[in-house]
């Protein structure tokens, strides 16, 4: 194949070959993805209907839940059809609308954990102009400027991936369609181009993860200059879990991408790409609840209300 136009479809890597396997696989990912689909839907409701919750961190956290929900619903229900069905392939038009949408909403949510973390060192570190840097339309366009920045980037790497002349078969080594993966199938120097991009992006990433690590180095510092052991515990029930989503998100996808080649091996890949795709979406409600009373009373007043 020297041209993608002559591709119609790609092959994705199959979880095993034995049946009974599959449907392991299958039922595996069917109970993560309906936990990931009931702790976001929890969290986003609880959040819209509960008055109490309506200020700038739960509006920032009732987008990153929407941005979860829609990143696992991009690649798991098509791994669970794959395994249920026996069938590895996907076409040519889907992958690319695969690539464009899970890459849109990881973008998104990274440069939203990076606003969130701002949102947090106004809080701790400045209180007093909290309500002057963070208001509605501060809020509002801050979160817009995420999702703008994750499909402007998610559009470019789209657009120039599949533009590129394929020529080495049409299998993935992955469960779901990656850009690294569609790029070993180029047969021209052209992937550079991308490369390239790649490393732009990269150098953005690192950017926003230095301003979350100086964010949390100036908010610790100042929560422990706090006397009040109340106001401490506060600070850090509403930082810790945003910071354990962060490191979960970061460490997987680095350790993903920048792993040296000698360690490299399709059960490490496929492992991997399942920690930083489909674990985070699924534990994250877990995270934000788990020492956040006011979300907690949120979302079991709304479970309450829906028996």
């Amino acid at each position: 194949m020297s041209n993608t136009s002559f591709i119609t479809q790609f092959l994705l890597l199959a979880f095993a070959d034995k049946r009974e396997l599959q449907l392991l696989h299958f039922w595996l990912f069917l109970g993560i993805y309906l936990a990931a689909l009931l702790g976001n839907s929890l969290v986003t409701s609880a959040i819209a209907c509960d008055h109490c919750l309506h200020t700038p961190m739960y509006f920032f956290l009732l987008n990153l839940s929407l941005l979860d929900l829609g990143s696992i619903s991009t690649i798991v229900p098509k791994a669970m059809a794959s395994s249920l069905w026996d069938t590895r392939a996907l076409s040519f038009l889907g992958c690319a609308v695969q690539v464009f949408l899970f890459l849109f909403l990881i973008s998104a949510e990274f440069s939203l954990l990076t606003i969130m973390a701002y949102d947090r060192y106004v809080a701790i570190c400045k209180p007093l102009h909290y309500g002057t840097l963070l208001g509605s339309r501060a809020c509002v366009h801050m979160a817009a400027a995420a999702w703008a920045c994750g499909f402007l980037n998610s559009l470019v790497h789209t657009a120039n991936t599949f533009s590129l002349p394929l020529c080495h078969d049409n299998a993935l080594d992955q469960f779901f369609c990656e850009i690294p993966q569609i790029l070993k199938l180029s047969c021209s120097d052209a992937y550079l181009r991308e490369f390239g991009l790649i490393v732009v992006s990269a150098c953005l990433g690192v950017g926003c993860f230095i301003f979350i690590v100086l964010s949390y180095v100036q908010i610790f510092t100042s929560v422990f200059m706090v006397p009040s052991q109340q106001r401490r515990h506060k600070a850090f029930s509403t930082c810790l879990p945003h910071l354990a989503v962060v490191s979960l998100f970061i460490s997987t996808t680095i350790f993903t991408y920048l792993k040296p080649p000698s360690i490299s091996s399709a059960v490490l890949d496929l492992v991997m790409a399942v920690l930083y795709s489909v674990v985070p979406p699924a534990v994250n409600p877990l995270i934000y609840s788990m020492r956040n009373r006011e979300l907690k009373d949120a979302v079991w007043k709304q479970m309450m209300g829906c028996f």
